[in-house]
Parts: C-alpha cells; structure tokens; sequence
C-alpha cells in the first residue's frame, strides 16, 4: 500500500509538472519598419499574429512595434532577430546588399507578375537556394511586392525621360536597372521616401502602389508609369523571420502552431495583402486626379530589351560567387510559370 501511494504521489506530481509544462505561455517581440496602418502590417502581419494567438490557445503572446520603434534603423532589422534583440520581423532583404545573393534573382527587371503569384514561386524557390544564406533565422515566408511603378514629378512615358532622373531604388539590384535605364540611382529604405521627395532629394521613387498611400506620394507626385504585358518591371524580395533560439525554445505544441502558420500560404498571404494594396493604392491616385501612365506595348519591349541584359551580368556574378547562377534563374523562370500559369 504504502508502495501505491508513493507510485500515485509520483505520477499526480508529474500530470502537474506536464500539466505545467502545456499550460507555458510565451511573449514574444515583432519589430518592423512601417506604420501599423500600412498594408503588410494590417493585411498580413496583425492577421498572421491573431490566428498564432488564437491557435495556440492564448499562449503564444505577440507585441507589435511598428515604426521602428524599438530603435535601428531598418537594415538592422535582420541583425536585430538574429541577435535576439528581438523575437520575429518583416523587412525587405535586399536593404542589407551582399548578404542574401540567391535571394536577388527575383529582383531582377521583368521577372515577376503580381504578388501573390510570385510571392509563392518565390518562397518555393528559396527553399531550394536560399536555405543557407537564412541559415542563423528560423524563416516564417518569403515573399516579393506587387508590380512595381515609377513615381516622378514630371512623365515618363518614354525610355528617353529616364535619362538623368534621379529615382529612389529599395535595393542592389534594382539600383543596377535604374542606371541601366539611363536615371540616376539613389538608395533608401522606402521609410525615407516621403521626405526625399518633399525636400527635392529624389524626383521619383520605384515602389509598388500599395506602399504610396502611407508615403503620401500621390500628394508629393502626380506621375505614375506602369508597363504592358504580364510582367511588372521589378519586385523587392521581403522575409518574415522569427529568431532561431526563440522558435527552437518552444514546447513542441507551439512550435506546431508556428509551423501551421509557416511556409508557401503564408508567403500567399502577404503577396495577396500586396496585390490588395495595389488596387487601393491606384485607386487614391486616380481619384486625386493623378497621370497614370501605361506604356504600350512597343514602348515596354524598349525598357525589357534595355535592361533585360542585367540578367546575364547577374548571372555571372554569381558564378563568380560560386553560385549557380544559371540554375538560379532557370529554376526562378521554371516557379514563376508554376505559379503564375503562364
């Protein structure tokens, strides 16, 4: 008897220590560049962390700093979730040049199609190129933009109205196109753009439609060039990323709950919140009266045949990495007609 009760002791202190264990909650920090109104952090970002929460049954806890405002600025973001600084964030990976090289094969111009669509040739093309680069972060999504625009103070409606125009350009690769197309590049992460404009720093910007409503340029410019066909001029490539420590340390119940909520519909959501952005973006310009331009045809083979090239020189760059940037791209092309039909 007196054995059964010492066996029963033990197993009543350890459904309590179980019990104990399941009942574990976790806090964990999100830290981003953009104002919580805008459109990956409303659309995507707040949605994800509500269906986490609700998922995990309450245990898993998000805080939301937008706006950087747990300090940085936003390239550091990717050092900031490494380091453990902080537990997840969402930033643009070409703001930190060199550092994700597989990554920058969808930046490439005349790439991608809309978000959604590339958003998920993307997450699956990473996957297969990228996992080492990504290596020290337990990745949520890869995912890229929608189309991305020209934005200036005066029309471009030809090749011939780049020449000289000093464009803002997100990343590496982009800033490449830019120059190529005959403007004059100027890096930034997009936080700075409003600024850049209103001071004369920049006469335009390349960034999607989603993101010009937040930035106010439609107010700062009246100009809006887009491009015939299926294919957008350029994306920018994004991660969500969650420190590898802070996913590793979870029970595995709440890692589950992560992994659900991980991989190619995740990076579907956030291009799906990108393509929503884009139409009420367009929509804010066209109802201020603004120039929106759509070249033809003709005149967008004049841009893909200029800058089409950047591909080959990419490629090269990358073999010279040691990287197989053939493979690379073929794979990209082989995702994005996956994905998008075509």
């Amino acid at each position: 008897m007196k054995r059964l009760a010492v066996l029963l002791a033990a197993a009543a202190t350890g459904v309590v220590i179980s019990a104990s264990a399941f009942a574990q909650e976790v806090t964990l920090k999100l830290h981003q560049m953009l104002p919580a109104q805008a459109t990956i952090p409303s659309k995507a970002i707040e949605p994800w962390v509500q269906k986490v929460e609700a998922e995990s049954g309450g245990r898993i806890k998000v805080q939301l700093y937008p706006s950087m405002q747990l300090g940085g600025k936003p390239p550091e973001l990717v050092d900031q979730v490494r380091d453990g600084v902080i537990d997840f964030t969402w930033t643009v990976i070409g703001y930190t040049p060199g550092r994700f090289p597989a990554t920058e094969a969808f930046e490439l111009p005349f790439m991608m199609t809309n978000g959604e669509q590339t958003s998920k040739a993307f997450h699956e093309y990473c996957m297969k190129y990228c996992m080492d680069e990504f290596a020290d972060y337990h990745v949520i999504a890869w995912h890229t933009h929608g189309p991305g625009l020209i934005h200036a103070k005066d029309p471009v409606t030809k090749l011939e109205d780049m020449n000289g125009l000093k464009l803002r350009g997100g990343t590496r690769v982009v800033n490449q196109m830019l120059e190529k197309l005959g403007a004059t590049p100027v890096g930034m992460p997009v936080p700075a753009v409003s600024e850049a404009l209103s001071k004369g720093v920049i006469d335009g910007t390349t960034i999607p439609w989603e993101v010009t409503v937040p930035l106010k340029v439609p107010e700062l410019v009246r100009n809006h060039t887009g491009f015939a066909g299926p294919n957008g001029l350029y994306t920018a490539t994004f991660v969500f990323a969650m420190n590898k420590a802070a996913y590793e340390n979870l029970p595995d119940d709440l890692k589950k709950v992560i992994d659900d909520n991980s991989g190619i519909e995740a990076a579907a959501l956030f291009g799906k919140a990108m393509d929503e952005g884009d139409a009420f973006g367009k929509s804010i310009a066209e109802k201020a009266g603004n120039n929106i331009i759509a070249l033809d045809e003709a005149e967008t083979q004049r841009w893909r045949d200029t800058a089409t090239p950047l591909i080959d020189a990419w490629v090269a760059e990358m073999e010279g990495k040691g990287l197989d940037g053939k493979g690379m791209i073929a794979y990209a092309q082989e995702m994005m007609k996956k994905h998008s039909g075509m």
